[in-house]
């Protein structure tokens, strides 16, 4: 107890000192490791010119949202017919399977005249403002692989490949110092989507949530008081000084204190990021805070908003993650019912209040999944996975509203027009950030991997 008495004398250390010394220990190795790594790379990936798109909003629905009962409309003259269908993971055994019709009713909306269904009425209003991708498709059709797919870029783990938004956070470093390059709020269908991978955990997501404490078990009970909050904080920091001596080498370890040490340096110095009693009643309106159905992905949506606001290059948000992910419907199609109507007024009102600050030209928006769903059922009212087809959304960040890109076929099953595989998306994204995807690349251990693959590149037809 004597040593222990030595580290924090009782009435010793000022709250206010303590931090200020830290700065240059434990919070200081954070923000000068991230500013030293700003836009390293093996060769400059940057674009000439001024980025289209500062920061980007990436929407992921977890479980595969099924397009043809949301924006890519299909009559129903082959509801009951028998389709030659093809198994999903490893099961590509012929089989033959009944097509369901689709109760949905689709409305045009806006100047643009583009329909979308009635379970979303909210983002049809502002379709205008958005690019619809009709012709998605990529290559695997189970869950965790298409995850990984859509998160990498990668159709096979046989490395640690890492994800989109560590991408950019690699590539483009910090543009703020107090707050990490890379957010995810929302549980994940898989930690691959918050994964540095071989690029290191330093790129990997910072989580964050809405409410008080944003970063989970970040601040001290309230119960605690300033003396005794004083004494561990100083105990903790002769402890931790200890660990990274002796652990300097476990690169895993050091790259989440660092992104963890950078959320509480951001929890000190700005904490009026995090608190929603600023914002007019107007606005919460707008992203339905306060009503139950929408009140938690709109607060997550208001918090992506003011996260962008302050730099933050790569917010992701993902919905109904968990498990297989909650938009799996499998057993009936109404299932996402209750979810189109939880994300439908939030995703419209994040438009909406980019729109109005202008800041919708810097910001892209990004709606989408892991796959779709087939027209037809597995013997019941639900639909299977479909990775030949879906659709994903944009807005802002120098992408044209009011338009349509590519078609699936007329049952919804395969996009036959204009198709467009995932990495297409994904250099959509980094070339509207100002980066070069096929200048993308890393070397591990003398191999060289292009972090994104050879598709088509960019959805040019969609960009201003």
């Amino acid at each position: 107890m004597s040593d222990l008495n030595s580290l924090y004398p009782c009435g010793r250390i000022q709250r206010r000192r303590f931090l200020f010394q830290s700065a240059a220990g434990f919070m200081g190795s954070a923000l000068s490791s991230l500013w030293a790594d700003d836009g390293r790379l093996l060769q400059d990936p940057r674009l000439p010119g001024t980025p289209k798109a500062k920061s980007v909003i990436f929407l992921f629905m977890c479980g595969g949202v099924s397009h043809i009962d949301t924006f890519d409309p299909k009559d129903n003259k082959h509801a009951g017919k028998i389709m030659d269908a093809i198994g999903f993971g490893d099961n590509n055994a012929p089989m033959k399977r009944p097509v369901i019709p689709i109760l949905r009713t689709y409305k045009q909306y806006g100047k643009s005249g583009i329909a979308v269904s009635d379970w979303f009425p909210n983002v049809g209003e502002t379709i205008d403002d958005i690019a619809v991708v009709r012709s998605m498709y990529c290559h695997q059709t189970n869950h965790f692989p298409a995850v990984l797919e859509g998160a990498t870029g990668k159709p096979l783990r046989q490395f640690e490949h890492p994800c989109l938004g560590s991408w950019v956070s690699y590539a483009l470093g910090t543009a703020n110092k107090d707050l990490p390059t890379f957010v995810n709020i929302g549980r994940p269908s898989s930690p691959v989507q918050l994964s540095g991978g071989y690029l290191g955990s330093s790129y990997s997501a910072t989580p964050f949530q809405p409410g008080d404490v944003p970063i989970p078990n970040l601040l001290p009970p309230r119960t605690s008081t300033g003396r005794q909050r004083d004494r561990e904080m100083q105990a903790l920091f002769e402890l931790d000084r200890q660990f990274r001596a002796d652990y300097a080498i476990e690169g895993e370890i050091a790259g989440r204190t660092r992104a963890f040490e950078l959320a509480a340096s951001m929890m000190l110095k700005a904490p009026a990021i995090v608190d929603f009693s600023t914002e007019p009643d107007h606005v919460k309106d707008l992203y339905g805070i306060g009503v139950k159905e929408t009140d938690d992905f709109g607060k997550q949506l208001l918090m992506a908003r003011r996260l962008a606001e302050n730099g933050v290059r790569f917010i992701q948000i993902c919905h109904s993650g968990g498990g297989n992910g909650g938009w799996d419907a499998h057993g009936d199609m109404k299932t996402h019912e209750p979810l189109c109507r939880s994300v439908d007024k939030p995703v419209s009102g994040l438009i909406r209040d980019l729109k109005q600050r202008g800041m919708l030209d810097s910001t892209l928006v990004v709606f989408t999944s892991e796959f779709g769903r087939t027209p037809w059922s597995q013997n019941t009212t639900g639909r299977d996975h479909n990775a030949m087809g879906f659709s994903s959304l944009l807005a802002g960040g120098g992408v044209k509203g009011g338009v349509v890109e590519g078609a699936t076929d007329e049952v919804g099953y395969r996009a036959v027009e204009k198709p467009h595989y995932i990495s297409d998306l994904q250099s959509t994204i980094l070339q509207q950030m100002g980066l070069n995807y096929k200048k993308m690349d890393f070397v591990l251990n003398g191999r060289p991997f292009h972090l994104v693959e050879e598709g088509l590149g960019p959805i040019n037809a969609i960009l201003v």
